[in-house]
């Protein structure tokens, strides 16, 4: 499936590829939260958070905005599990009943974290996940 990326977007990838060295496969300008989410290559979540946060905070700074990594993954499971970071996420099943829903089992008291402030984290992982794997929702058990 090819996604399809604004010029704003392509602006921030080429940003931040630039100041974390890692390849950026997607990049979500999240006005409703005021946030950029990149979606960092798999492998490469570490070298783009940066010592001690170094390169999400140099990207911040410059841009203004929060900033999210979402690490990439083959499977739709790990991609949601990936997405609802820093969560602990116990297993994802994708469920095709007229839409696609994938339920992620998160401990109760990591709710909060699935969530985000306002809703940004989850509404952050239902967006990718609908860009990537075509997944119309994403709920907790």
């Amino acid at each position: 499936m090819g996604v399809e990326i604004s010029d704003e977007a392509r602006r921030l990838v080429a940003l931040f590829e630039d100041e974390a060295g890692v390849t950026v496969r997607d990049c979500v300008v999240d006005e409703d939260h005021d946030q950029v989410v990149y979606l960092v290559k798999r492998g490469q979540i570490a070298d783009a958070i940066g010592p001690g946060g170094t390169n999400v905070g140099r990207v911040e700074e410059q841009l203004g905005r929060d900033v999210k990594l979402i690490e990439d993954a083959e499977r739709a499971e790990d991609f949601v599990a990936n997405a609802l970071a820093p969560a602990a996420v116990y297993n994802v099943t994708v469920s095709e009943n007229g839409d696609t829903v994938a339920y992620a089992e998160v401990p109760q008291e990591d709710h909060g974290a699935a969530i985000g402030r306002d809703g940004r984290n989850i509404d952050a992982a239902r967006r990718l996940a609908q860009r990537h794997f075509d997944i119309d929702g994403i709920e907790l058990t």
